[in-house]
C-alpha cells in the first residue's frame, strides 16, 4: 500500500502545474505584397492569474515561424510561444457545397429504389422463365391451353423485360447525375480546404481579467498581381484605363469580412549595395547587336508604363451617424434640416443609419444658398451628400520611399481555394496620341498606337492588359512601366481600313558585275492608302542593310526625304495623309561585294 502511495504522489507531482485555456482568432487585417502577406489576428480570453497555457486556434497554417508577433497587455508575460498545424478542426462546408451533399444522398436514396425494383423484377423473371419449362415438359394440354399459356409467358415476359429497361434507364440517369454532383462537389471543396495552425502560449498572468491578444505573421501563400482594362471608344477620346488587382490566397483559412491593403512592396527581397566586379572584354556579334537595336526601335506593341461645416461622428456602440453643422442646431434639435442624398430627399433618420465610410463628398448649404436651389424647404439647412458607388470610390492610396499602398475600406470576402479573386484599385482616363505604324517588311497591316504623357501618376506595375477599342476586345498586351522615356506606347490593333503595299521596282533594280566584284540595286516603293473618313498620322519603317566587312559596300542611294539612321538601318518617315488619299515613298539602296560569295539580300 505505501508503494502504491508513493507511485501516486510522484505521478501527481508530474502532473501539470498550469491550466489551459482555449480562444479562436479571428482575422481582422491583411497586407498582401506581390510576393506574401502579412496576416493580423486578435484572440481573445478570460484568464486567471498565475501561470498557465493558452491555446489559439485559427491561424494559418502556412506561416514563417520567426514572423510570428504577439503583443498583449502588460499584466500578461508570455514565456513561450509554439506553433504546430490543427489537422482535427471541423471542415466548414459552404452553403453550396451542403446543398450539393444533400443532392447526392437523395439521388443515392432514388438509386437503392430503383435496385430494389430492379432486383424485384429480375426473381420475377426468373419465375416465369422456371415456370415456363415446368409446365413445357407436362403432358396432356391441348393445343389451345398450350396456345394460351405461349401467349401469357410471351405479354407478361415482354411487360417485366420492358420494366427492367425502362429501370435501368433511369438508374443509369440518376447516377449520371450523381457523378456529375460528386465532380462539383470535389470542385467546391477545394475552395474550403482548411488546414489552420494552432499557436500555444505559456503565460504568466499577474492580475486575472480578459486579455486581448494581437498576432501577427507572414504567409508566402497570398499574393496579388496586377492587370489593366484599357478602352477607349475613339481617337478622340482619352484612354480609360482600370487598374485592377488579382488576389490570390491559398494560407488554409478563409478571410472573411477582413480589411484588405495591397502593397506593391516585396518583403522577402533581401536587398544589397552592388558589388564592383572585374570587367573582362571580349569579342560580340555586331549582327545580333543591331538586329537588337532595330528590335528595340520597331517595338511599339508593350506600354512602359468633407465639407467645411459638417462633422460626421461614427458611434462605437451604436448603429448609425451623428450629424452636426457648425452654425445649426442638431438634427436632434427643433430644426429640420433637408438631406439630399445622391439627388434625393431623405428622412434625417434614414440619413443617420448611412455608414459614414460610404459618403463619397459632403456639400453644406446654408441660408440663401440653400433656399436658392431648394426654396422654402431648404431654410434650415441643406445636407448633400453623395455615396460611394463602385470598389474604387473605397480604395484609398499612401505612397511612402519604398512602396505604394492601396487600402480597401469595405470588408472583403477571400477563400482560400488559391483562386483569383478581382478587386478594382482605380479608374483613370488619361490623354493619348493617337498614331498609325506600319513596317511593310515585318507585317502588312497597319496598326493603332497611343502615346501616353503623365503617366506616372498611376504608379503602374508591369501586368497584362485587356485592350478594348469602339467596344470591341482587340486582345492583351503587357504594360511595361520600367522605361526612361517621356510616354507610354500601347498597340490598340489593326486598323483594316489603312492599307500599306509594298513593291519592287523591277526597272530600278539590277544586277552588276565589274572585275571580281558583284554590284546589285534593288528599289521598293511604298504606298500608305487612308481609306478613313479623316486624316491620319502615320509612322512608316523602313530596314535596309548594313554591312559587317569591308568586303561588302552598302550605299543608300533612295530614300524620299525620310529620317536615316545609319547605326541601325532605318529609314523612318512622318506621314500626313488626307481622308481618302495615297502616299508613296520610295526607298533604294546598292550592295558591292566578291561575286564568288553570297550575301543574305
Amino acid at each position: 500500500m505505501i508503494k502504491i502511495l508513493l507511485l501516486f504522489c510522484a505521478f501527481y507531482d508530474l502532473g501539470p502545474t498550469s491550466q489551459q485555456s482555449k480562444s479562436t482568432a479571428t482575422l481582422s487585417n491583411v497586407t498582401i505584397y506581390q510576393s506574401g502577406a502579412q496576416l493580423e489576428h486578435v484572440a481573445t480570453e478570460q484568464l486567471k492569474s498565475g501561470n498557465q497555457e493558452l491555446v489559439i486556434d485559427g491561424i494559418s497554417s502556412h506561416l514563417d515561424i520567426n514572423s510570428i508577433r504577439v503583443n498583449c497587455a502588460s499584466a500578461v508575460t508570455i514565456l513561450g510561444i509554439e506553433f504546430n498545424n490543427n489537422f482535427l478542426g471541423e471542415e466548414n462546408l459552404s452553403p453550396f457545397a451542403v446543398e450539393i451533399k444533400d443532392s447526392i444522398d437523395r439521388l443515392q436514396s432514388k438509386i437503392q429504389q430503383l435496385n430494389i425494383q430492379i432486383n424485384t423484377n429480375t426473381e420475377l423473371l426468373d419465375v416465369l422463365r422456371s415456370n415456363r419449362d415446368l409446365r413445357g415438359s407436362q403432358s396432356g394440354m391441348s393445343v389451345a391451353e398450350l396456345s394460351k399459356l405461349m401467349e401469357y409467358y410471351k405479354t407478361k415476359s415482354l411487360d417485366v423485360q420492358t420494366e427492367l429497361m425502362n429501370l435501368n434507364n433511369k438508374k443509369k440517369d440518376l447516377q449520371n447525375q450523381v457523378s456529375k454532383l460528386n465532380n462539383q462537389l470535389t470542385e467546391e471543396q477545394k475552395k474550403n480546404t482548411k488546414s489552420s495552425g494552432r499557436l500555444t502560449l505559456q503565460l504568466n498572468v499577474a492580475t486575472a481579467g480578459k486579455f486581448d491578444f494581437n498576432i501577427t505573421y507572414f504567409s508566402s501563400q497570398a499574393y496579388w498581381t496586377p492587370y489593366y482594362d484599357i478602352k477607349c471608344n475613339s481617337i478622340k477620346d482619352p484612354l480609360d484605363i482600370t487598374y485592377k488587382a488579382k488576389i490570390f490566397q491559398s494560407t488554409g483559412i478563409d478571410w472573411k469580412k477582413v480589411k484588405l491593403s495591397l502593397s506593391t512592396a516585396s518583403p522577402q527581397t533581401h536587398g544589397a549595395a552592388p558589388l564592383l566586379r572585374t570587367w573582362f572584354l571580349g569579342y560580340i556579334n555586331p549582327i545580333v547587336r543591331m538586329d537588337k537595336k532595330l528590335s528595340e526601335t520597331n517595338t511599339y506593341g508593350a506600354l512602359q508604363g468633407r465639407a467645411p461645416g459638417l462633422e460626421i461622428n461614427k458611434e462605437s456602440n451604436i448603429t448609425g451617424s451623428t450629424v452636426i453643422i457648425r452654425g445649426s442646431s442638431s438634427i436632434t434639435g427643433s430644426n429640420d434640416m433637408l438631406y439630399v442624398v445622391n439627388g434625393l430627399p431623405m428622412e434625417a433618420n434614414e440619413f443617420q443609419k448611412i455608414d459614414p465610410e460610404s459618403i463619397k463628398d459632403i456639400t453644406v448649404l446654408k441660408d440663401a444658398n440653400a433656399t436658392a436651389i431648394y426654396g422654402a424647404r431648404g431654410s434650415n439647412g441643406v445636407v448633400v451628400a453623395t455615396l460611394k458607388s463602385g470598389l474604387e470610390d473605397y480604395i484609398s492610396v499612401s505612397e511612402s520611399t519604398l512602396e505604394v499602398v492601396y487600402d480597401i475600406d469595405i470588408p472583403y470576402d477571400v477563400p482560400t481555394n488559391g483562386k483569383a479573386q478581382i478587386a478594382t484599385l482605380k479608374n483613370e482616363k488619361l490623354q493619348a496620341t493617337y498614331k498609325h505604324y506600319a513596317v511593310p517588311k515585318l507585317s502588312k497591316d497597319v496598326y493603332l498606337l497611343a502615346e501616353v504623357a503623365n503617366w506616372e501618376t498611376m504608379n503602374f506595375l508591369p501586368g497584362e492588359a485587356n485592350i478594348i477599342f469602339e467596344g470591341t476586345f482587340i486582345g492583351k498586351s503587357f504594360l511595361d512601366p520600367a522605361t526612361e522615356k517621356d510616354t507610354l506606347n500601347l498597340t490598340l490593333g489593326v486598323d483594316k481600313r489603312v492599307v500599306v503595299k509594298k513593291e519592287l521596282m523591277k526597272d530600278f533594280s539590277s544586277v552588276k558585275f565589274v572585275g571580281s566584284n558583284k554590284t546589285q540595286n534593288i528599289t521598293y516603293d511604298i504606298s500608305v492608302r487612308n481609306n478613313k473618313n479623316e486624316p491620319i498620322q502615320l509612322t512608316l519603317k523602313e530596314p535596309f542593310p548594313i554591312s559587317t566587312t569591308k568586303e561588302i559596300v552598302v550605299s543608300l542611294e533612295e530614300h524620299s526625304n525620310g529620317n536615316v539612321n545609319d547605326e541601325i538601318g532605318v529609314v523612318t518617315w512622318q506621314l500626313n495623309i488626307p481622308a481618302g488619299n495615297t502616299d508613296k515613298k520610295r526607298i533604294g539602296y546598292s550592295v558591292k561585294y566578291p561575286k564568288n560569295k553570297k550575301v543574305n539580300l
